[in-house]
């Protein structure tokens, strides 16, 4: 049997096989609220197949927004234009459906990427001062960040625990913290970005700390079997950054308190990284993870072909596998890999027509006697 296809726990949460649609922002809301777009591209994604959907980088307030047409669930429009979202998706799909819950801290009040993705700065009409451990901008031409004292720190974690409220509220089956990709959880995490001089700066664990508090907070929030879990970036990929050893650190502190699984990327918080870019480049560090815990360990990035992912996944390397850009180029990359893989997939009967002659079984519970 294919281990891709393989049910999976995170938790209280059983995906039936271990493909996992990971986050991806489409800059594309309205002040925060999901618009027609995102019905048409996650109803499209809950058809795929894949054993989890998690929405994208999702802002628990408007200045953690990495773009203005980013994604919020920090007011009650929010919660409502998701709700009908969600409504549509669950009417046509078995999926389960979680959400990351993000802040941008300094890579907030950005540009869309197809804008060129720079920063707005607080003099513009779309602009807002952003947030940091520390006054350090990403790139040394921005406007900096206003470090955060310690009523700023309270804001942010009340702000992340009335989202992860609504989250709950709103029927989301798990939540994703983002930890990685150089926003502000990552921010507290690397010492590239974190100069401060209190409790949360200098060694690891005071680097830890907040990020810690964030889940802590959040767990203590939610039911108690309600699946947590976050999103990590193993290594800045630049010399005296955050790094792999540290990650393994944080990764053990998340298991101790109840996290449901760590989902590893890498990245994204320094304009000096050098990423040595090759097919499933970031799986060594999911590996790493995955020996020093026990819960389930998701690997991401490069990671394309069916066999590739088979391959990880018997190697012990991961526990699952998340796709992003690939699900976005071949939306039914699920149903292609239970082809090769000798597997079944769900999929929506309107489409079991669909399904070549050579793999008569593809589909569950698919009609074959249809004309």
């Amino acid at each position: 049997m294919s281990h891709l296809f393989t049910p999976l726990n995170l938790g209280t949460l059983t995906l039936e096989n271990r493909i996992i649609i990971a986050p991806m922002c489409q800059y594309s809301a309205d002040e925060g609220s999901a618009t027609d777009w995102h019905t048409i591209h996650l109803g499209s994604l809950s058809l795929s197949g894949a054993g989890l959907l998690i929405l994208e980088a999702t802002a628990v307030s408007p200045e953690a927004r990495i773009s203005p047409t980013d994604l919020g669930l920090y007011s009650d429009d929010n919660e409502a234009a998701l709700a009908r979202v969600l409504a549509a998706i669950r009417h046509h799909s078995p999926m389960p459906v979680a959400v990351q819950l993000a802040h941008a801290g300094r890579k907030a009040s950005s540009r869309a990427p197809w804008d060129g993705g720079t920063q707005i700065l607080p003099t513009e009409p779309t602009g807002w001062q952003t947030l940091a451990p520390s006054a350090i901008p990403h790139s040394p031409t921005e406007h900096a960040p206003a470090e955060l004292d310690v009523a700023g720190l309270a804001k942010i974690i009340e702000d992340f625990i009335a989202a992860a409220k609504r989250a709950e509220k709103l029927g989301f089956q798990g939540i994703e913290l983002h930890a990685a990709h150089g926003y502000l959880l990552h921010q507290f995490l690397s010492p590239l970005s974190n100069h401060r001089t209190d409790q949360y700066g200098g060694s690891l664990e005071n680097r830890l700390r907040f990020p810690l508090e964030i889940f802590d907070h959040v767990r203590a929030a939610l039911p108690k079997n309600f699946p947590l879990w976050v999103r990590v970036s193993a290594t800045d990929w630049v010399e005296n950054g955050w790094d792999l050893e540290s990650t393994i650190a944080f990764a053990q502190a998340l298991e101790s308190r109840g996290a449901a699984a760590i989902h590893v990327s890498s990245g994204g918080l320094s304009p000096d990284q050098k990423i040595p870019l090759e097919p499933g480049y970031q799986v060594p560090f999911a590996a790493a993870i995955k020996a020093a815990i026990s819960i389930p360990v998701i690997a991401v990035g490069l990671i394309t072909e069916p066999a590739q992912a088979e391959t990880i996944l018997a190697e012990n390397q991961a526990d699952a596998i998340a796709l992003a850009r690939a699900m976005l180029y071949d939306p039914h990359w699920p149903w292609h890999a239970a082809a090769e893989l000798g597997a079944q997939v769900n999929a929506p009967k309107q489409y079991w027509r669909s399904q070549p002659r050579q793999y008569k079984t593809l589909f569950h519970a698919a009609s074959h006697g249809q004309r």
